[in-house]
């Protein structure tokens, strides 16, 4: 599955950012991830942090990682939409579920809710378009 001939396939808004974007956003945003959400699992393992905290960071990496699967694997722009929703949706339960017990996680992600907010619209847009 290619996703950077895909992505280029797709009828698109104007203010689309070209797909070389993503390889880079990604790979910080992934970083941070690894290091946020695994300090999560960390400390709800070490009992630090109620399991419960601990959910929605779960569900967000399976809603995460099953977006590419949706979009450029089975081409379904419906799933993918409903998927990116629920990406978007299960971040702001995690970062308000650990806000309380650390709160630098929960900052730390402020540029994947901003990145997930942008490509939530578009992924609806393209959506739309695609239809």
């Amino acid at each position: 599955m290619n996703s950077y001939t895909s992505y280029q396939t797709f009828v698109k808004p104007s203010w689309s950012p070209p797909a070389w974007v993503f390889g880079p956003v990604w790979t910080v945003l992934y970083a941070i991830i690894a290091v946020t959400f695994g300090t999560v699992f960390y400390k709800s393992y070490a009992g630090e942090v109620p399991w419960a905290v601990a959910l929605p960071f779960a569900l967000n990496l399976v809603f995460n990682f099953s977006y590419t699967w949706l979009q450029f694997g089975l081409k379904n722009y419906t799933l993918a939409s409903v998927d990116i929703i629920l990406v978007l949706g299960t971040l702001v339960w995690a970062l308000v579920a650990v806000y309380p017990y650390l709160k630098w996680v929960a900052l730390a992600n402020i540029p994947y809710l901003l990145w997930v907010s942008f490509a939530t619209v578009l992924q609806l847009t393209i959506t739309v378009l695609n239809k």
